[in-house]
């Protein structure tokens, strides 16, 4: 979670569910190695339904985030760490890379080749890239919608509760 509070282009959610789609698919990636056609087919897979974005910040988060708590206990080192973290983002740029391939290889360790194929067959459809485009704002509503239902639903339970407590003589 060191890189969490820099990662502001991603919520909580899309953080978590990578967190838990990596620690849950090493494991299986572990048990099984994918073919090399499978790990290409399942970062093509990856790159165009979008997923591939996730990855490429994390790197200079971890960067920025590490040179902020470092400049938080000795801010006199501000020009220097600059430089430093200037460096690590020309050194690591590449990185990010490492992480699209092991997520690749969970994705074709979960999927036969055909099934990566097929995926890429739909993702590059005109259905797909709607998919693709559509996805983000959908989630967001999707999620607006939620907040907004449970609050309702919160409202609700209140009520009963209050009602169910009151005929017992408590008055909340």
């Amino acid at each position: 979670m060191f890189f969490y509070s820099t990662a502001k282009p991603f919520c909580a959610t899309t953080l978590l569910a990578l967190g838990l789609t990596l620690t849950v698919g090493i494991a299986a990636a572990a048990a099984q190695q994918p073919s090399a056609t499978a790990v290409a087919t399942a970062k093509e897979v990856i790159t165009a339904k979008g997923a591939d974005g996730l990855y490429r910040p994390l790197v200079s988060g971890v960067i920025e985030r590490t040179k902020i708590v470092l400049l938080q206990t000795n801010p006199m080192l501000s020009k220097d760490l600059n430089e430093v973290a200037a460096k690590l983002h020309a050194d690591y740029a590449t990185r990010s890379a490492e992480l699209m391939t092991e997520v690749a290889k969970i994705y074709a360790s979960r999927f036969t080749e055909q099934e990566l194929k097929d995926a890429l067959t739909f993702y590059k459809s005109p259905l797909g890239r709607k998919l693709v485009t559509e996805e983000p704002n959908i989630l967001d509503q999707s999620m607006r919608t939620a907040q907004t239902w449970a609050e309702g639903l919160s409202q609700e339970i209140i009520a009963k509760i209050r009602v169910e407590m009151k005929k017992r003589g408590h008055d909340i």
